[in-house]
């Protein structure tokens, strides 16, 4: 199966209660790779490169554990570049 590119925008209180520190450690267990970051206007931005079956558990992991927290969520999908070797909280 080939991997897949998911680039994510969480809306809601994401910011300041540990959403990227816990996004990375869910990423590292899945071995999902790729980043995340906080970005202006109070959101998170994810980009997360595994097969499908592996992005779609980290995804329900995240919500799982941020439910009272995330408010929304934009997805869009591609195919995995390959560009990224680990996972990263991007400053």
């Amino acid at each position: 199966m080939g991997k897949i590119q998911v680039h994510i925008i969480y809306k809601g209180h994401v910011q300041g209660i540990g959403f990227r520190f816990s996004v990375e450690r869910i990423a590292l267990n899945y071995g999902v790779v790729g980043w995340v970051k906080n970005i202006r206007g109070g959101d998170v931005e994810v980009v997360a490169e595994a097969d499908e079956d592996t992005i779609n558990n980290f995804l329900k992991t995240v919500r799982g554990y941020f439910m009272k927290y995330i408010v929304d969520e934009h997805i869009s999908t591609a195919l995995a570049t390959g560009e990224f070797k680990d996972f990263q909280i991007r400053f």
